[in-house]
């Protein structure tokens, strides 16, 4: 069955902005490959996490909305905790709640993006 997913990942501070991309489009590559269709990605950029991780105080944060098989997930987790650049990462299944104002969010910012 296909459900609607959302991930964040956290990944090493370390890393140049080569590397940063190189990693998003290894994970989005996964996706596509495992039959998954990638609806929405934000760059969130480099933000302060709330405590240090790895003896590090930033991260670099990146989401990915998209729609996959229920049983991709086990295999897209164990490819975040095999990567030495991701610190954290979390993957939820969105509701039809989560699924509208996420719809409804992402369309207010493109009016915004519109009027400017």
């Amino acid at each position: 069955m296909i459900n609607q997913y959302e991930t964040v990942f956290i990944a090493t501070p370390v890393l140049s902005e080569p590397q940063i991309k190189e990693t998003v489009e290894k994970f989005k590559r996964i996706i596509s490959e495992n039959d998954g269709k990638i609806i929405h990605e934000e760059d969130w950029g480099l933000k302060k996490l709330a405590y240090t991780i790895q003896k590090k105080s930033t991260g670099f944060y990146y989401l990915i909305e998209f729609e996959a098989e229920g049983q991709f997930i086990n295999k897209l987790e164990t490819e975040y905790r095999r990567d030495e650049k991701i610190m954290r990462f979390l993957t939820f299944k969105m509701d039809k709640h989560a699924v509208a104002y996420s719809e409804k969010k992402r369309n207010v910012k493109q009016q915004i993006a519109k009027e400017v």
